[in-house]
């Protein structure tokens, strides 16, 4: 949200930790590094309009986009990380890092992170898209899951593609990474190719899935994500051989 400075909620999270996570994720102007970034406002004046987190990308780009997930991971987290899990004893802020002390028996808290893979399947120039049970209705995309314990990235990309779309895949390759504030995720992007199998959606994350040339497209993601990034790395590889 943009404006005036709302009324603060002062009790909702360590002061200290406040102003250093404002300071160091956001870097805007003074007067917004006063801003708790997890402040709750009920009402705010017409002329002011609340922004989620990927109409900040639309707005500004990638690297306010960047500063605001930042913040509201720490946010998130704050809001509902307040006590000890191990013994429900109030948490407070280290002064060396952003993490949190238990003030009970000393257990130390850091923000989570969940990491997960986003994998651009290619078949005989043909890119792997599917239709995602939480996705708008026309929209496909690449396949990701979450990892495991227990699993490296390798085996968390093997074991998604074959439970969610029952084939096998080869010459995985890294290409990038993006911190996805919805609400912890780090996504870390591959390339594969098609090893084996014929494509049978689970039914449960997905709906439908196949393989398209770059004229065949049904709608994609925006270019706000990696997998936007994935999918426009295929297709210049195609056309121009890059």
């Amino acid at each position: 949200m943009a404006g005036k400075e709302p009324e603060i909620d002062r009790t909702a999270g360590p002061p200290e930790l406040r102003e250093r996570i404002i300071a160091s994720s956001l870097d805007l102007p003074e007067i917004w590094q006063d801003i708790p970034p997890w402040s709750e406002v009920d009402d705010i004046d017409d002329e002011f309009e609340w922004i989620d987190l990927r109409g900040v990308w639309q707005r500004w780009g990638d690297e306010t986009f960047a500063r605001v997930g930042t913040a509201y991971q720490y946010m998130n987290w704050l809001r509902n990380v307040r006590f000890c899990s191990r013994c429900a004893a109030p948490l407070s802020p280290r002064t060396e890092d952003k993490g949190l002390d238990c003030s009970g028996c000393g257990k130390v808290f850091y923000a989570p992170l969940q990491p997960a893979v986003i994998v651009a399947v290619e078949r005989e120039g043909k890119l792997l898209l599917a239709h995602n049970s939480r996705m708008p209705h026309k929209r496909y995309s690449i396949l990701a899951g979450f990892v495991e314990p227990g699993e490296s990235l390798e085996q968390t990309i093997e074991r998604e593609i074959k439970e969610e779309a029952g084939i096998e895949v080869e010459d995985v390759r890294y290409f990038g990474s993006q911190s996805w504030p919805f609400p912890c995720s780090l996504m870390l992007g591959f390339t594969a190719r098609w090893k084996s199998g014929s494509l049978h959606p689970d039914g449960v994350e997905l709906s439908d899935a196949g393989w398209f040339a770059p004229n065949e497209f049904p709608e994609i993601p925006p270019s706000i994500s990696i997998s936007r990034r994935l999918i426009d790395d295929f297709v210049r590889r195609r056309y121009h051989g890059e």
